[in-house]
This record gives C-alpha cells, structure tokens and sequence, in this order.
C-alpha cells in the first residue's frame, strides 16, 4: 500500500507507485492460446480461448510454408492447400483478422495455425499469402490485430464461385 508519511515525499511515493504499478502490468504475460504444431493433425477445429492479452509486436520476423504440409490439417481445423490464404501465431486464437504488410504489399489474413516453432519466427504465412505478399524468404513485415472472423473450415481457403457449386467442383477444360 502507498501512503505517504509526509507532504515533502508525496511526490516520491506518488512515483514510486506509479513505477510499481507500470512493472506490475508489464511483467503480466498471457499463455499460449493452445499449442500444437504447424500441420498437427487431430485438431480440435474449434476456436482457441483468448488469452488475456497477447503481446503482438508491430513488426516481426516471418517465414512461411507450404507442400511439406499440403492435405494436412491446420491446429485450427482448415485443410492446408497451395491456395489457402492465412497465418500461424503462438498465440493468437484461431479466427483472429491480422493485417501483414511487406514492401508496399497488404494483406488481412486469419490465423489457421500454431507456430512458427523453427528460425526464431514470429509468424509463418501459408504459400498463399506468402505469393500474395511476394514474401519468398525469412523477413520482417509489419503486422496489425484488426479484428476476428468466425472459426470455420473454410477459413482462409479461397472463395468458391457459383460455377464451382454448380458442378460440385468440377472445371470444364479446353
């Protein structure tokens, strides 16, 4: 407790409060969301309890993977294929809207998995949002929380147009 004894240091306490205070919120890390790796299978699909306060810097390292991990499922339940678009974060809960800027490139992407676990990453792009942000090796982007989308197994994956629905999937070729 912080009680000045006299009024010639009730400017010090006043600091010395403050100060404490200020470490004390500092010092509060949240813990992982869930973990797994990057492609776990078993995955629950559901969404990751929030943590309390995720400390996300405004820039951060990045890499990003892909056919190692094609036909697997995310920590978030999407299937991974060259054109899902999206991003793994320690930390960040499953849905969470994060904007990713690299050399006048933008992007908001969702995050579908766990990691990155190797070359001190902070994020790992999938193939598609790495092509989309001509991302090709280990670099620092910038990065925003702006929102969350709801957790589905379509998160992510590209949009599907009536044509595709309307042949169950099928393209016609030329």
């Amino acid at each position: 407790m912080c009680i000045p004894r006299t009024a010639t240091t009730t400017l010090l306490a006043a600091m010395a409060c403050l100060a404490f205070a200020t470490s004390a919120l500092a010092t509060t890390t949240a813990a992982p969301a869930t973990t797994g790796a990057t492609g776990a299978t078993g995955a629950t699909g559901g969404a990751s309890p929030a943590p309390a306060k995720a400390k996300i810097h405004k820039t951060g390292i990045a890499t990003w993977f892909g056919p190692g991990f094609y036909g697997q499922q995310t920590a978030c339940g999407q299937m991974l294929t060259p054109a899902v678009v999206g991003v793994a974060n320690r930390t960040l809960p499953c849905g969470t809207l994060v904007k990713v800027s690299y050399k006048g490139h933008a992007l908001v992407i969702p995050v579908l998995d766990r990691g990155p676990y190797a070359n001190h990453a902070d994020w790992d792009l999938t193939a598609g949002a790495a092509a989309a942000l001509d991302v090709t090796e280990t670099v620092r982007i910038g990065t925003r929380v702006v929102g969350a989308a709801p957790n589905t197994p379509l998160l992510g994956a590209p949009p599907v147009t009536p044509a595709e629905i309307a042949t169950g999937g099928a393209q016609a070729t030329a």
